[in-house]
């Protein structure tokens, strides 16, 4: 399948800042499961200070905002084919260790509560991946998905506690109860493909466990399925902040706005052909 994407940021400020900084991660690299045919990243209102790969091999771009500058505004525009690979991606590559996928964050670190949701597989009579699934289930069973019951700062346990989060509480829930049970985990986020729309308020993200003999499989606990062909990965790392799409800081006593546009569409591939010759 062939998905184009567009994803706007735009940052208002009610003064110049006097600092700003922002981390991007917003470019999908091609991998097992999709192909990046096209991708652009373009701001107004900051400059491209430099552009690396981090240790999980996400493309990162730094931007140093312009302190004359009142808005910034972050755009992507790109194209990437998408194979249905069932959740699967296959062994572990890059320069990191499974281990590391293992660690504990302040973000997923577990309290009891997780430590109970995992007990309650100690003894899971089947193997390792209908393991995982069971537990996907159970996460999405357990915390109801309700917009606006969280923040970016709560962690694994509060949202368990509360009962409620979205798809980034989930996420975080299932990778600390995985890895409370010896399981390499990791978040990823992303852009989802809707059935019902074009025009979405957010990404999406998900998470990635390691089975043996399969290696990374991906588990969206939000929607209760592996991905498929109508998710893009973007970024993965030990948590949400390893992930974030956008991070950054400002210095000052600007008020700041925040407004977000991001569509996600099937692309007809023989009208984008016949463009792309054009």
């Amino acid at each position: 399948m062939r998905l184009t994407i567009s994803h706007t940021t735009r940052y208002r400020y009610d003064t110049p800042l006097d600092h700003g900084l922002q981390r991007l991660r917003l470019t999908p690299r091609s991998g097992p499961s999709q192909t990046v045919r096209r991708w652009d990243v373009e701001t107004d209102g900051a400059i491209r200070e430099a552009e690396y790969d981090d240790h999980f091999g996400n493309r990162i771009i730094l931007l140093n905002v312009d302190p004359a500058s009142r808005a910034l505004e972050i755009r992507v525009e790109g194209e990437v084919d998408t194979i249905d690979r069932t959740g699967v991606l296959g062994p572990h590559r890059g320069h990191l260790p499974l281990w590391v996928y293992r660690r504990e964050t302040a973000l997923t670190a577990p309290g009891a509560g997780i430590a109970r949701l995992a007990a309650g597989f100690a003894d899971h009579d089947g193997n390792d991946l209908s393991l995982l699934h069971a537990l996907s289930a159970k996460v999405a069973d357990t915390v109801e998905y309700r917009a606006g019951s969280t923040s970016v700062t709560t962690t694994a346990e509060g949202a368990l506690e509360n009962g409620a989060g979205v798809c980034q509480d989930q996420t975080h829930i299932f990778v600390a109860a995985a890895r409370a049970l010896g399981f390499p985990a990791r978040y990823v986020s992303g852009y989802l493909m809707m059935n019902d729309r074009v025009d979405q308020d957010a990404g999406h993200a998900w998470a990635e466990g390691h089975v043996a003999g399969l290696g990374w499989v991906g588990f969206d606990i939000s929607n209760r399925m592996c991905p498929d062909d109508r998710y893009v990965r973007v970024a993965t790392g030990l948590d949400y902040r390893e992930a974030a799409p956008i991070a950054g800081l400002s210095f000052g006593a600007a008020g700041e706005s925040l407004d977000v546009e991001i569509k996600v569409q099937q692309q007809n591939q023989t009208q984008s052909q016949t463009q792309s010759q054009s």
